[in-house]
């Protein structure tokens, strides 16, 4: 077998940190794997990318080892089971109000400068 190159060491080791650090946060072991098993496929000779996502790496095992994370998740917001793709509800509700310049009422929003 052929010895690793540095990076790949280093990708191994963040590998294991990640899953040690994930250990008891619901999502987060499921989640390294599957982050790693994506860019598996990645060529060796793009170091640029994988030196990229090892910072990235760095970067979410800082997060988790800091103690103010309880879980690991993806940053989308699930869909509610009455909307239909591409249909009127399928913009996302911020809850800043309804998006048109009227309200539920019909009547137009007015402005903090009256007009």
């Amino acid at each position: 077998m052929s010895r690793h190159s540095r990076l790949q060491r280093q990708v191994l080791s963040l590998y294991r940190d990640l899953l040690r650090a994930g250990r008891g946060k619901p999502g987060a072991e499921a989640r390294v794997r599957a982050e790693f098993r994506q860019h598996a496929g990645l060529p060796r000779s793009d170091v640029l990318r994988i030196e990229y996502l090892y910072r990235r790496g760095r970067r979410q095992l800082q997060l988790l080892r800091s103690g103010h994370a309880t879980a690991m998740g993806a940053f989308v917001r699930p869909r509610a089971q009455t909307e239909e793709p591409g249909g009127v509800d399928s913009q996302p509700d911020d809850g800043d109000g309804p998006r048109n310049p009227h309200d539920s009422t019909g009547a137009p929003e007015t402005r903090p400068d009256g007009r």
